[in-house]
């Protein structure tokens, strides 16, 4: 998949329309479902999740006993992927997690990918006298990565409060950690009310994963799919294609950093000896 990956930077640069101008900032509406109004992102994540059901179907087929070879490579990746994720979520939330996982970096490697793909991000049209894109990778849009982010933070707070529960949660965030027959009750209580600032400034922190998380996968892709139209309109073809293998590797990272970056959040509460996973597995 890297080497076809690779290949299809190579060739994407000759199918590049007034390279310089790059990727808008904004998505452009394209038509309208029942009032609501299609962008060209929606458009291009409409198209690579098909595109990633049908070939998750045709490679699998009907799931065997003894897997083809088709399955087996997906097992095989999955497996990989799973393995490195479950020392972070631990061995009692993996089971759990993992579908969430799985599909958050599956589909954000794809989308980001999807900007080396011949057309995407470079077929316009005409609309008004302005050129507008037909179809954009879809983490170049920053509503797409703030829709993720926002997936990402129900799914770390129904996980939270589902396996590890609320009592957990504020002990965690509020809670004075320190041993008070070690320290006594009057350092213990000056650093209980340490511990409800820091817990306050945590409070903050976790809101802001909603920011730093969309901006952080947004502005890798759309600044990466910048460069490559900026440095096609400077020198065609061959600079592209280095930056287009570049992307390569830039948008593997940025979905395993997103990924990751989830499964960190789950299992900072939820591994560890204060959760309570088998008492709320019922």
């Amino acid at each position: 998949l890297m080497r076809s990956l690779s290949l299809i930077s190579l060739l994407a640069p000759a199918f590049v329309f007034a390279s310089s101008e790059g990727v808008s900032p904004t998505a452009t509406d394209l038509f309208t479902i029942a009032g609501f109004p299609i962008s060209n992102s929606i458009l291009t994540t409409w198209i690579i999740a098909a595109l990633i059901i049908i070939a998750v179907r045709l490679a699998v087929g009907t799931p065997k006993l003894i897997p083809g070879k088709g399955q087996a490579v997906v097992e095989g990746m999955a497996q990989g992927l799973r393995d490195a994720l479950e020392p972070i979520v631990g061995k009692q939330m993996i089971g759990k997690t993992f579908p969430l996982l799985c599909g958050f970096f599956v589909f954000i490697l794809l989308m980001n990918w999807s900007g080396l793909l011949p057309g995407v991000g470079t077929i316009k049209y005409s609309h008004d006298g302005h050129w507008l894109e037909a179809i954009r990778p879809a983490n170049s849009d920053l509503n797409t990565t703030l829709a993720l982010s926002i997936i990402s933070f129900l799914a770390w707070t129904y996980f939270v409060l589902r396996y590890a529960g609320l009592k957990v949660l504020i002990f965690d965030l509020f809670g004075n950690k320190a041993d008070r027959k070690e320290i006594g009750w009057g350092m213990w209580i000056m650093l209980s009310f340490i511990f409800v600032g820091v817990g306050g400034i945590e409070v903050v922190s976790i809101a802001f994963r909603l920011i730093s998380l969309s901006f952080r996968l947004y502005g890798n892709v759309f600044g990466g799919e910048n460069l490559i139209h900026s440095l096609g309109g400077i020198a065609p073809y061959v600079v592209p294609a280095i930056a287009g293998l570049l992307e390569v590797l830039v948008g593997l990272i940025q979905a395993f950093v997103f990924t990751l970056l989830s499964a960190v959040y789950i299992g900072l509460i939820c591994n560890h000896e204060g959760g309570h996973d088998d008492e709320h597995a019922h």
